[in-house]
């Protein structure tokens, strides 16, 4: 019989669709496993209530959790608690900065409403010289940057709590 921990670094090898460095596990999207004698269940959050991946991951799990010699397992889909990047590993925030994504800066940006956007440092030259493009990057999770020492653009993945 396979065990939690098993199926847990199972999970290890499924990556996020949206941002392939990143593994499920990483991105604190699986919220638990439950291994009994005859079903693998495993729990997963949104990063965003409406996010279009979650089908495709829930897909994946099944199919690496298959390839594994797991017969039957279930996947299901929690809303709540929501998810937070508080949920991210240091590891998935370090793959995102080696990516070209800046991590999530501590507080979420409630600068739109107060003052002008937070300094997002540059994954790739480190500055904090940086300025807001666009508020949504390439996905809704996102918001687009531009360092203005090296001039590279980047996404800054919005830290959500």
């Amino acid at each position: 019989m396979v065990t939690t921990a098993q199926v847990w670094s199972y999970l290890e090898e499924v990556s996020d669709p949206e941002i392939p460095v990143l593994t499920i596990v990483d991105l604190g999207v699986v919220r638990d496993v439950q291994v009994t004698s005859s079903n693998c269940h495993v729990v997963i959050t949104p990063t965003y209530s409406g996010c279009p991946a979650m089908k495709m991951i829930e897909e994946q799990i099944i199919e690496k959790l298959t390839e594994k010699g797991i017969d039957s397992c279930s996947v299901e889909l929690v809303l709540a608690p929501a998810w937070t990047t508080d949920w991210l590993t240091e590891s998935g925030k370090e793959k995102l900065r080696t990516y070209g994504i800046a991590p999530p800066e501590h507080e979420p940006d409630k600068s739109v409403l107060f003052a002008e956007p937070i300094k997002v440092p540059c994954p790739r030259c480190a500055t904090k010289n940086t300025r807001m493009i666009s508020q949504f990057g390439s996905t809704a999770c996102k918001a687009q940057y531009q360092c203005n020492e090296c001039l590279e653009p980047f996404d800054y993945f919005k830290c959500l709590k």
